[in-house]
């Protein structure tokens, strides 16, 4: 009896979680696939019929908001590279006793709504906000100058509100970096500069790679930023996505987009990890 409760605990332990995720991902995610192989309409309701004219009719329709996802996805990745790691290293190795006070105000913003957020770069970006209404009267911008409905501004609500999910991963390696290997590399008189390409950079590697995820996958796939910083040339796959779904009630068109854009994610998932070489990152991760 001991030697079989022995066995099935592992699979007792692993139940709640699996079983989370069979009702919450497995099975909406099979539902999905099996919509977007349907045809028909709201009306007449939906038949099983392997339509794949789906997912030619949602790339030949829509394949410039899913390119112009996949680039503010990624330029939104980059900047928060530049910004977050700074901010990561900072706290890591200068916050002394006071680094949960300085995550926590990292963190503090973020206990908004992610709407409510968004809304506020809004008021914050309008041609007469915070930011543009000082600079116009000054004559410092042109009066026609404005950020929203732009690029920048969606790029900008994206690497903001995803800006936690990467820096921490990144404290996270930062701050299981024994000191004594910083010393070491000290004592064999390496230069600041040598020490951080050579040691603390390889050593972050594990946290930079899960940053990436966290913050890539969310940032292509949102349609919020698009939709309140952003304008009709900026719309976003997600928007698409959006509006088939809750507007034209064609579900097999937004379902052959979802399970488009999750493909050509996983594609870039597996390209990034095999350049970043996801088993040197593991074995780093592991020292």
């Amino acid at each position: 009896m001991s030697r079989l409760r022995t066995a099935l605990t592992p699979y007792a332990l692993i139940f709640p979680g699996g079983l989370w995720l069979a009702i919450f991902f497995v099975i909406p995610t099979v539902v999905m696939l099996s919509l977007s192989l349907q045809s028909g309409d709201v009306v007449n309701g939906f038949a099983f019929t392997w339509n794949w004219h789906s997912y030619a009719d949602g790339l030949s329709n829509y394949h410039d908001q899913i390119i112009r996802s996949l680039v503010y996805g990624a330029a939104a990745t980059i900047i928060q590279i530049v910004i977050g790691f700074p901010v990561a290293y900072w706290i890591a190795f200068k916050g002394g006793s006071r680094k949960s006070l300085y995550l926590f105000l990292l963190l503090l913003p973020f206990l908004v709504s992610f709407v409510l957020r968004t809304i506020s770069w809004q008021f914050f970006l309008s041609d007469n906000g915070l930011l543009l209404g000082p600079l116009k009267s000054a004559g410092l911008v042109p009066q026609d100058f404005h950020i929203l409905a732009t690029s920048v501004a969606v790029i900008g609500g994206l690497a903001y509100n995803f800006l936690p999910f990467m820096v921490l991963p990144m404290y996270v390696a930062l701050e299981r970096i024994d000191p004594r290997v910083l010393e070491a590399a000290q004592d064999l008189y390496a230069s600041k500069t040598q020490t951080f390409l050579r040691v603390v950079l390889p050593l972050s590697l594990p946290g930079v790679f899960a940053g990436v995820l966290m913050t890539f996958v969310p940032a292509t796939s949102d349609y919020v930023n698009a939709s309140v910083l952003g304008g009709t040339s900026n719309t976003m796959i997600g928007n698409v996505i959006q509006n088939q779904f809750l507007v034209n009630q064609d579900y097999p068109v937004a379902s052959a987009l979802s399970f488009t854009l999750m493909a050509l994610l996983l594609i870039g998932i597996f390209v990034y990890a095999k350049a970043l070489g996801t088993e040197d990152v593991l074995e780093v991760a592991a020292r």
